[in-house]
């Protein structure tokens, strides 16, 4: 079992507090991505998980055995950085073998696992080059390959696809994920890219500014996010926020171009909070030119840019004071300045209090 728990852990630089006060259960097995904006603390949480970074508060515990005192080299973990972190004058088949020749693994069994790693990566006819002669994938291949020989309890990986084009980015976030899969071992990776998130994790820790903001599955944080910054970080192009105001016993949000009915799912959240201020979130993809079935509501947005990107067309328009950012179809691409029908998917609103910026729930 490697279940990774982190048990309110707490990092401070004297005055300077980076970390609050972080719970988090990883499971055995998991894919677990934490996520967030620059200086957010991730990378700092993954650091105390290795032991490269002082825990100043909280406790570790990797399989069950607190860590907060135990070396980096004894915590049966594997790490892969941004930066690789290859040696250069060692070919890839000696950067492969550093770690196991540190912890005196016999020949044979060091030469089973390196060509076993090789193979599963396709980095074999590498082997006896040096890193200079690779490109940025084969020698992030080469990265994690010197994380896979040491068959850790856990595998770290700190915002290891920053570096790569994003053709590339893609191509490994895939090869990372199907590895991660076929040797279930349980990962936390760190990355501010939401895509990633989105598409690696089996659960995301999503952080800000020291806290954690929500944990759940990618589908959970898309559909139900805990609160405005959860709903605008997580999503491409981001959630609209319109703000509004609850009106007719909270069935109706009024804001400044249109009035919407609250659909029956948000009743039992709305009914009690009549003339509360509210933020109305909407999806650029709830938004289109034409109704698809099911509530809806009708826009005339002024279109003020546009963004054609082939298989649809991203139009930025304001409706009454506000901004909003819809989908539409490449072939209906409107014009700067004219006016533009939009269509609300009503049901896939969300609704957030203004004042604590809380998702609106019946308590």
């Amino acid at each position: 079992m490697a279940e990774v728990i982190l048990d309110k852990i707490r990092k401070a630089y004297g005055e300077n507090v980076v970390i609050e006060s972080l719970d988090l259960a990883i499971k055995d097995e998991e894919f677990m991505v934490l996520v967030g904006p620059s200086g957010c603390g991730k990378s700092t949480a993954l650091r105390m998980i290795a032991g490269l970074e002082e825990i100043s508060g909280g406790t570790v515990s990797i399989g069950g055995r607190v860590v907060n005192d135990v070396a980096p080299k004894d915590r049966d973990i594997a790490m892969v950085f941004q930066s690789y972190a290859l040696y250069p004058h060692m070919t890839v088949r000696e950067n492969l073998e550093f770690g196991l020749k540190i912890r005196k693994t016999p020949r044979e069994e060091m030469n089973r696992r390196v060509d076993e790693a090789a193979q599963i990566l396709g980095i074999t006819e590498f082997l006896d080059r040096k890193p200079k002669q690779l490109s940025g994938g084969q020698r992030q291949r080469v990265a994690v390959g010197r994380a896979i020989v040491r068959k850790p309890a856990v595998f770290l990986f700190d915002e290891p696809l920053s570096n790569l084009d994003a053709k590339l980015r893609v191509q490994m976030r895939a090869e990372i994920s199907r590895l991660q899969k076929a040797l279930k071992t349980t990962t936390v990776y760190v990355t501010h890219d939401q895509v990633e998130a989105m598409t690696m994790g089996h659960r995301i820790a999503i952080m800000r500014l020291g806290k954690l903001q929500q944990v759940g599955t990618p589908l959970e944080v898309y559909e139900q996010p805990a609160n405005l910054f959860v709903a605008g970080f997580i999503g491409t192009p981001p959630m609209n926020f319109i703000p509004g105001t609850l009106a007719d016993g909270g069935a109706t949000v009024v804001a400044s171009g249109f009035r919407l009915a609250v659909p029956e799912s948000w009743r039992a959240a709305t009914a009690r909070h009549d003339g509360k201020k509210v933020v109305l979130g909407i999806r650029p993809e709830n938004i289109r030119e034409e109704a698809r079935g099911g509530a809806t509501v009708q826009v005339t947005a002024k279109v003020e840019f546009v963004e054609p990107l082939g298989h649809e067309v991203i139009v930025h328009g304001r409706v009454g004071d506000d901004l909003m950012v819809a989908k539409t179809d490449p072939h209906r691409s409107p014009q700067m300045g004219m006016d533009f029908p939009l269509v609300i998917e009503a049901d896939a609103i969300h609704l957030f209090d203004a004042a604590t910026e809380q998702r609106l729930t019946v308590s």
